[in-house]
């Protein structure tokens, strides 16, 4: 690159620093900047296009095209050959842009008398802001320096929209992180509430993006990759105890942070006039973009170069992970993704939880549930657009988020949130009353729980028990394999805190999205139907029965509930239940107490344990019905598919008329069995539920109120009237024909 090129690149960027310190308006800013942009690239065009929202750009300022096609141009995402740009964040750069893949002609701008084009996406950190274009008569490409000084400009012009530099009173859009946005995402939890955000890794705020001295920039540059590569050594030298694969990644982690072409590129944005933290962060938004086109494991090297692009841009900002920011009122966490042990610390203060990954099984969504704190995962972009402090509704019931909500989407939502407080009140006045139906059946209503801090909602909601404790947790908060003895005190402390109810534990269910970080990943094309709970259980007998004995120990005497998740055969249950024997036969030459009373059961969690043979109901003593993993294995639709899962209903003919004819099978062996999962806390699927002749159910404490008071309000043999005449009819789905019966009803 020229050396007399990169001075004008200098010159450029400090002409548009002039312009951004100015106090004119925005409009006249932006106007300004074409100006000079087109002057200082010697085209007869430039224009700026910025996002109006998530799907239309608008022409907001040109210099060569006509005026009045200002802020009235406008395309969708992925239309004529700006629209290509933004959507594919990529540069085009043609000779003859009529003649170009997804052209298209704008007879209002008069761009018919130009015939070369180069367009740039305006973004920060990934995130599309819009498209730089320059235009010439001439029939050129763009040079390879030309496109990379525009880069750079961009990059500017990202920041400054970003920083509110072109939107002040009266323009036609507001600044950004000011505006009221609704992310649409996945329901992982379900509940309303409102609150302030928290963002769990605050963004970096980058407020001097160009150079006043490069040398001085190259040298800050310098000493903070310096200081970056001593921390990746240190903790290669510091993680003694890892295995080589972990060793490898941290391997691959330090390659980065040594890596000569990352540090000329960055070099080289500096010597065009970018500041060091803006040099960092234009090669952080071109590694985020390759991301979306890489295969999974360029992706992974990618994620690497992002982190360390983060870590890089703390140490010259001194603004470190402990951003100092204190956590407001009613927070709602707002994160990429977040990790059990991480969630825990935050502990039950938050009102709410957003993430942009994760997914409707993970750790996140268990401890949400366990805490009834709404969730809502998917929420592509949120962590972009959120700062601490936004004002910010969660509606876990539809999957959507409001940030910065205007005051009638406020006040609608906390007209829904006052009903529900409402609706809670007259619930809790059923607490210590039983779930019996207008025919006299009377229903087990028991809670789901993972954590200690979930039994006390076993007296607050009026649980009979413990359906489900999910002893996973305790291993995915840990950094390493936690001993018998932690494990016996506390399985110890759950049944103290039961009060003598019945606590049935699952055994380790891990695998699918559950992942240790302190065992081997196994990378599986399909991990749900993969190497899971029992049988990571049986593969590993070591680890199960370390478990086995801690559950005999801590029960010392009192009765003792344990049921093996994800059983798909008898000779499954059978395996395992060997393993319990000879835990328990060890205890008894330890001469530890056994239990008083012990019941073995295994979740029915596939279809095929259905048809297992009658020698199965025989040996099992109960079934609990994994709804969640049921479902998505008898519809074939993945849960964490949103194209498919909508599209299977739990009160589909073809679903119950299964669970139905598993019930028939219960009651002829003496059986029991009990449905375990969301769809148990919907008060819909419930009473249906009930009406096939389940006796007992299991959910999250918030649903046990509404459930009951809908149970305690109907007869479940005029329901099952009803069912059974949705079946003759061929209905698909028994939901309207028992809605519509429902609202006769109450």
């Amino acid at each position: 690159m020229a050396i007399g090129f990169e001075t004008e690149s200098r010159k450029l960027l400090g002409r548009l620093r002039d312009v951004m310190a100015s106090g004119e308006a925005g409009q006249e800013r932006l106007d300004k900047i074409v100006g000079l942009i087109a002057s200082s690239m010697q085209a007869e065009v430039c224009s700026i296009y910025l996002f109006r929202d998530a799907e239309t750009l608008e022409l907001c300022a040109t210099e060569g095209l006509q005026q009045e096609a200002v802020h009235q141009t406008r395309m969708r995402l992925g239309e004529g050959l700006v629209g290509r740009v933004a959507k594919t964040k990529r540069v085009v750069n043609t000779a003859d842009a009529p003649a170009a893949r997804g052209f298209r002609y704008m007879p209002e701008t008069g761009e018919e008398r130009y015939s070369s084009f180069c367009g740039i996406p305006i973004q920060r950190v990934g995130s599309a802001m819009g498209v730089l274009v320059v235009q010439s008569r001439d029939a050129r490409e763009y040079t390879a320096d030309e496109v990379y000084a525009l880069e750079v400009v961009a990059m500017v012009l990202a920041e400054m929209t970003e920083l509110g530099a072109f939107f002040g009173e009266g323009d036609a859009f507001k600044a950004r992180h000011q505006e009221s946005v609704m992310f649409r995402g996945t329901v992982g939890q379900e509940g309303a509430a409102g609150g302030n955000v928290y963002l769990h890794e605050p963004r970096v705020v980058v407020t001097n993006v160009i150079a006043d001295d490069p040398e001085v920039e190259l040298d800050r540059l310098r000493a903070a990759v310096d200081e970056l590569r001593i921390s990746v050594d240190d903790m290669l030298t510091q993680t003694t105890t890892v295995d080589a694969d972990q060793k490898q990644v941290l391997e691959a982690y330090r390659m980065f942070a040594n890596s000569r072409g990352w540090m000329k590129r960055m070099e080289a944005d500096i010597a065009q006039g970018l500041s060091a933290e803006a040099a960092v962060e234009k090669e952080q938004s071109l590694a985020r973009n390759r991301m979306g086109q890489a295969d999974n494991y360029l992706r992974d090297r990618l994620h690497d170069l992002d982190d360390l692009s983060n870590r890089l841009l703390r140490i010259l900002t001194g603004q470190g992970s402990d951003t100092g920011a204190e956590m407001p009122q009613n927070p709602v966490l707002v994160a990429r993704n977040i990790g059990p042990g991480e969630l825990l610390e935050y502990g039950k203060t938050l009102k709410g939880i957003v993430l942009e990954e994760g997914s409707v099984g993970s750790h996140a969504a268990i401890v949400a549930r366990a805490w009834a704190i709404p969730l809502v995962i998917h929420a592509n972009g949120v962590t972009t657009e959120a700062l601490n402090g936004d004002p910010i509704l969660v509606d876990g019931e539809q999957g959507i988020v409001h940030l910065r909500p205007d005051e009638q989407v406020q006040s609608a939502f906390n007209d829904k949130i006052a009903m529900q407080a409402a609706a809670q009140a007259r619930y809790a006045s059923l607490r210590d009353v039983p779930a019996v139906a207008q025919c006299g059946e009377v229903i087990s209503l028991h809670m789901n729980a993972g954590l200690m801090a979930d039994l006390p909602s076993l007296e607050s909601s009026g649980a009979e028990g413990v359906g489900l404790f999910r002893t996973e947790l305790q291993f995915l908060v840990r950094s390493q394999m936690p001993k018998r003895a932690e494990l016996s005190a506390l399985y110890a402390r759950v049944m103290d805190a039961s009060q003598g109810k019945r606590v049935a534990f699952r055994t380790l269910d891990i695998g699918s999205d559950k992942v240790l970080t302190y065992m081997k990943p196994n990378d599986e094309p399909n991990p749900a139907m993969g190497w899971r709970a029992i049988r990571v259980g049986l593969e590993k007998p070591g680890v199960l029965r370390m478990q086995l004995q801690a559950l005999i120990r801590a029960a010392s005497g009192r009765p003792l509930t344990v049921m093996f998740p994800f059983v798909a055969q008898l000779e499954e249950f059978r395996s395992a239940r060997a393993e319990f024997d000879k835990a328990m036969e060890r205890e008894r030459i330890l001469g530890h107490p056994l239990p008083s009373k012990m019941e073995i059961g295994a979740m029915l969690e596939t279809p095929s344990l259905a048809y297992a043979p009658d020698v199965f109901f025989q040996e099992v003593d109960f079934i609990s019905i994994g709804g969640n993993d049921l479902k998505q294995f008898f519809f074939a639709a993945d849960r964490e598919n949103e194209r498919v899962r909508r599209r299977y209903d739990t009160l589909n003919v073809s679903f119950l008329t299964f669970l139905e004819q598993l019930l028939i099978r219960c009651r002829t062996h003496g059986t029991p069995v009990s449905f375990c999962g969301e769809d148990a806390g919907r008060p819909i699927e419930a009473v249906v539920f009930a009406a096939l002749g389940m006796r007992s159910l299991s959910m999250r404490p918030a649903s046990i109120g509404p459930v009951k008071h809908l149970l305690r309000r109907l007869d479940l043999t005029e329901l099952k009237s009803v069912i059974d005449a949705a079946r003759v009819r061929g209905d698909q789905s028994v939901r309207p024909a028992v809605t519509n019966w429902l609202k006769s009803q109450v």
